[in-house]
């Protein structure tokens, strides 16, 4: 904070500007801009409001993090930063301010290359998904297409559409209209639209964003218990009707993070991570073949975040965050897994362990003792013919153990 005349003032302003410039900016953005003695930017930032920036104008680093530790820094001195649009959505605003009190800064959003979009199309802005492929894998843009729905992306540079299209044919996902929108809101803007059967342009603004209207096709459910097809596996795989019990019993939630020991094919920490964008997850494989393939399956659906480590636990556990959620696919049987995996469970954490041996069995029944919580038997039996007969054939009997870790 600054002080005048014993009044406090933030002593950073996180001014977002568009393409026309200074000229969408408030009174009160344009003084913080004016009067601010550092300006942090990007290069085409800093060229849009040169006129109004009289103090010392400072490129993003790379790392970008370092700037941020430098204008932490400066304070009290004033500090000015420029950002696109809304510098809150898809922004630098969450890590600029991260290590201030709300009292250190102020921020002048403008519009938003989303809100932009989404009045020169005509588009519900509440009723479409939102993705940003700057700085992120293509690989994450799969959950966000909806069959017959709208979809905004926002692209890292000129190769984007092509790249997205490319990966559109690859996932054989059919559109009715793919827009180009290059330039929003300042006087290079231009929106063109594509037919699915149509070429790309070769000359893309670097500046642009990617507005898709979806047409119908087999879409990755927004539920538990995906089909067993979707992951690649060597026979190690949580199926499907156990698998939509285990995280039913896992209860994800945003932000929460699970480690899935024993992951196998990946299946659950993937399900995990895809039931909400902010849920993360761990998974921990002895098997370098298997952790391959896990990789693998987190890749093709969409969540290449997932974590993967190689080792085998409790070895490997006390040097990873706490989680929210423990899941044990295998690997019980370890000399003091248990009592690692309980020690490091966030209060009100959930453990689930799935079962198949009576080793293990005798294991959970001990530690339910202990612990508490519940333990059940679960089957599931398919119907299928037997000769000239039908009937029902039962896979292998699971054994679930679920507790939560009280304070």
């Amino acid at each position: 904070m600054i002080f005048v005349n014993n009044m406090t003032y933030p002593f950073l302003s996180i001014i977002g500007i568009g393409e026309d410039g200074i000229n969408s900016l408030s009174d009160q953005a344009r003084r913080c801009l004016k009067n601010a003695s550092y300006v942090f930017g990007g290069k085409r930032h800093l060229r849009l409001a040169n006129t109004l920036i009289q103090g010392q104008t400072e490129i993003w680093s790379s790392p970008i993090q370092e700037s941020i530790n430098k204008i932490n820094n400066l304070k009290p001195e004033s500090v000015a930063i420029l950002a696109s649009g809304d510098p809150f959505w898809y922004g630098i605003g969450p890590l600029a301010v991260q290590s201030l009190a709300i009292n250190d800064w102020q921020s002048f959003p403008t519009l938003s290359s989303y809100s932009l979009a989404c009045n020169r199309l005509g588009w519900s802005g509440q009723t479409i998904e939102t993705i940003s492929l700057c700085g992120r894998s293509l690989e994450t843009l799969r959950p966000a297409l909806i069959p017959g729905r709208r979809t905004l992306i926002l692209s890292e540079n000129e190769s984007t559409p092509h790249n997205v299209k490319a990966y559109l044919e690859k996932w054989q996902i059919p559109y009715k209209l793919f827009y180009i929108l290059e330039a929003l809101g300042g006087p290079r803007e231009r929106i063109r639209s594509f037919l699915l059967k149509e070429s790309l342009p070769g000359t893309i603004d670097p500046l642009n964003m990617i507005a898709l209207e979806l047409d119908r096709f087999e879409g990755l459910p927004y539920c538990h218990g995906r089909k067993d097809s979707y992951f690649r596996h060597d026979g190690q795989l949580t199926k499907q009707y156990i698998r939509t019990a285990t995280l039913s019993a896992l209860q994800p939630f945003p932000g929460a993070l699970l480690w899935d020991i024993g992951t196998g094919s990946g299946s659950i920490a993937i399900e995990w991570m895809l039931t909400h964008p902010g849920c993360k997850a761990i998974a921990i494989e002895s098997r370098h073949d298997r952790a391959v393939r896990a990789r693998e399956n987190a890749y093709s659906l969409g969540v290449p975040s997932l974590k993967i480590i190689e080792g085998k636990a409790p070895e490997v556990l006390d040097k990873l965050p706490r989680p929210d959620a423990v899941f044990i696919g295998g690997g019980l049987t370890a000399p003091d897994l248990l009592k690692t995996v309980w020690r490091n469970l966030h209060p009100y954490g959930r453990l689930v362990i799935n079962s198949v041996t009576t080793e293990s069995d005798q294991i959970l029944f001990q530690t339910q003792q202990q612990l508490g919580g519940t333990i059940s038997r679960l089957q599931i039996q398919h119907y299928e013919s037997l000769g000239n007969y039908h009937g029902f054939r039962p896979d292998r009997t699971i054994t679930q153990y679920c507790v939560m870790r009280l304070p």
